[in-house]
């Protein structure tokens, strides 16, 4: 068994990484988004968190919560929301556990947020940031804490140049 420890933080900010059971390619299927998002508003519903950025890729998701003050429990808040899914779905698609990182400073926040949204393009499913549906990429856009173009954009125009 192993032997780690997860850093627990009254009203701490954390990344997330969750990973599907066997890494299965099924997060941006449309029922498993349904049943995720339906989930998500449950547990909020009796234990409240921001989402303060999100991407759900095929097969992993990144995620980065804010507790709020006096609560330290993401892990419970995970249980449920795995569980939840698994039961509607008929089975379970996550792998055990998750990966947790503590926020430390707004320098920190900042390169998970950045992390969080550009990780569509480093997997190659998406040429810009903004092409990917399935991240709160678009809310920060409207936020103004991105610009549209921010993550650049794959140029094509010259594809054959010199050739």
């Amino acid at each position: 068994m192993s032997n780690f420890r997860r850093n627990y933080q009254s009203g701490g900010t954390y990344f997330f990484t969750v990973v599907s059971k066997s890494r299965a390619p099924i997060f941006t299927e449309p029922d498993i988004r349904a049943l995720l998002k339906s989930a998500i508003a449950r547990v909020r519903q009796n234990r409240p968190f921001e989402i303060d950025a999100w991407v759900l890729l095929p097969d992993h998701l990144h995620a980065i919560w804010t507790l709020p003050e006096g609560d330290d429990d993401y892990s419970t808040r995970w249980h449920e929301i795995k569980r939840w899914v698994s039961r509607q779905y008929g089975q379970s698609i996550w792998q055990p556990r998750f990966w947790e990182h503590t926020i430390r400073d707004d320098g920190d926040f900042q390169r998970h947020m950045d992390y969080v949204h550009y990780n569509p393009v480093k997997h190659g499913l998406c040429d810009a940031v903004a092409d990917w549906p399935y991240s709160t990429f678009h809310r920060c856009v409207k936020q103004g804490i991105y610009p549209t173009d921010w993550g650049g954009c794959v140029d094509k125009s010259n594809e054959n140049f010199g050739e």
